[in-house]
């Protein structure tokens, strides 16, 4: 039994978190960010209901989120962008051709790249979980523990 000291991950829903991750830095490298706005209507109704004391400030609330979110994904993207060029020459190419430059297909780009698909799948899979780690993006197994004898 070899030993390792790397943890099992759940593979499908670290593979979630890497997918969104890679897409959002592909969607703000293309588009930039979609600032929110705020819906300014006014309510020509009587209100009866009690005073609250409760104070809204919208504008803010918004103007906070833009740019706390903007940086957010601004950073998530720089992160990603050092971890894919850390990755062997072949991962690299397989991640940014797939998820990072236009949305393709998994045998479109193993045919792009000259793999086997079954190849095609190992790299990328090997891709996936050197990213997860790097991004701090994976997904601890349930590890049931020793069975008791």
């Amino acid at each position: 039994m070899q030993m390792s000291f790397l943890p099992k991950i759940d593979w499908k829903a670290t593979q979630k978190r890497v997918e969104e991750a890679l897409e959002t830095a592909r969607i703000y490298r293309q588009i930039g960010f979609v600032r929110r706005e705020i819906g300014m209507t006014p309510a020509y109704e009587a209100w009866y209901h009690g005073a609250t004391n409760k104070t809204s400030d919208q504008v803010a609330e918004c103007a906070t989120w833009n740019a706390d979110e903007e940086e957010r994904i601004r950073q998530l993207t720089e992160r990603v962008e050092w971890a894919v060029s850390r990755l062997s020459k072949k991962e690299e190419e397989i991640i940014r051709k797939r998820y990072l430059e236009d949305e393709s297909f998994d045998y479109i780009v193993a045919g792009e790249v000259g793999l086997s698909e079954r190849t095609y799948t190992r790299v990328k899979a090997r891709a996936f979980y050197k990213l997860a780690f790097m991004l701090k993006l994976e997904v601890l197994a349930e590890d049931p523990g020793p069975v008791p004898a």
